[in-house]
């Protein structure tokens, strides 16, 4: 079997994504044959997490450590250099089809309750393509008898078919982005987001909480990132149930990687709120949570589809 696990081709009108069980996400996506989100291979392990879910919580877990309740619990450090958890538990898990169709496809991780993070729970995303683009629609449970912490975020790098990073223009909607200290952890304090208006990225570095989004009348907050010429675009739309989201330029990927796409990362909450609290989501035993989010090109007449 392939590195990365199982995988499920689902199309419509020339939207066509690859789904991969190992992390459970998109491992590529294209709309007439072009790459809209940064991809890899079959055979080939996860760049910095590309396309995976990221729960029971997104982004680093300072130290490792987190109090609940009245118990606190301590979870293995998998990014060593800033001495933190990353990313949550099930992003090298194997995820199961449970159900299966030319335009969609549902996936579902049972994660067990193990040592700091005492508490099971049932994932599901169900992958669909369609005159939207590319949607996925989460659903947690926790099917334990306590309480639990959680955060979900999901990892796609977002790419062009034309250009870099440094030459693409960018609009993020939000109103304030995270301060972090040297070890990116959130700090508590904010300052006014950048790119609130469309804006080139030139030699920006970016690693970069954003939140209090701005919505739509649809309730929906929309990343855009566009072309020099702006003959060629993708948006990242989230739902009410994503309050923040994480911009990266993959400045700290291998060089054949690096700053090569942007990864828009839609997340329930910021980094460290097992600690902060912030954005923090409790489910109780029983409880089911949800958030849809999506991917969608667009490009101007005359440069094929729009």
């Amino acid at each position: 079997m392939a590195l990365s696990g199982e995988q499920w081709t689902i199309s419509y009108a020339g939207n066509d994504a690859v789904i991969a069980s190992v992390g459970g996400g998109v491992r590529q996506f294209t709309v007439d044959g072009e790459h809209y989100i940064d991809g890899y291979e079959d055979d080939e392990l996860a760049f910095g997490s590309a396309g995976h879910v990221l729960a029971p919580w997104p982004g680093r877990l300072d130290r490792g450590e987190y109090t609940f309740g009245s118990k606190t619990y301590r979870l293995p450090w998998n990014e060593p250099s800033n001495q933190c958890a990353i990313h949550g538990l099930v992003g090298w898990l194997r995820w199961q089809a449970a159900d299966v169709s030319d335009s969609a496809v549902t996936l579902e991780c049972a994660l067990p309750a193990q040592p700091g993070y005492p508490f099971p729970l049932v994932l599901r995303t169900r992958w669909s393509v369609g005159p939207y683009g590319l949607r996925a629609a989460h659903m947690v449970s926790n099917v334990g008898v306590e309480p639990c912490p959680f955060g979900l975020g999901v990892h796609p790098y977002l790419r062009l078919p034309q250009g870099t990073p440094d030459t693409w223009t960018l609009r993020v909607p939000a109103k304030q982005q995270v301060v972090t200290d040297e070890r990116m952890i959130p700090t508590g304090e904010t300052a006014a987001a950048a790119f609130g208006e469309a804006t080139t990225i030139g030699d920006t570095i970016l690693d970069t909480t954003y939140g209090d989004l701005e919505r739509g009348a649809d309730r929906q907050a929309r990343v855009r990132v566009t072309t020099q010429d702006n003959s060629h675009g993708v948006d990242m739309w989230v739902d009410e149930s994503f309050g923040w989201l994480q911009l990266y330029t993959g400045d700290t990927l291998e060089a054949e990687r690096r700053r090569r796409s942007v990864a828009v990362e839609p997340m329930t909450c910021p980094a460290n709120a097992f600690n902060s609290g912030t954005g923090l989501v409790t489910l109780q035993p029983g409880e089911l949570w949800s958030g849809t989010w999506g991917i969608q090109a667009h490009k101007v007449a005359g440069s094929g589809r729009t």
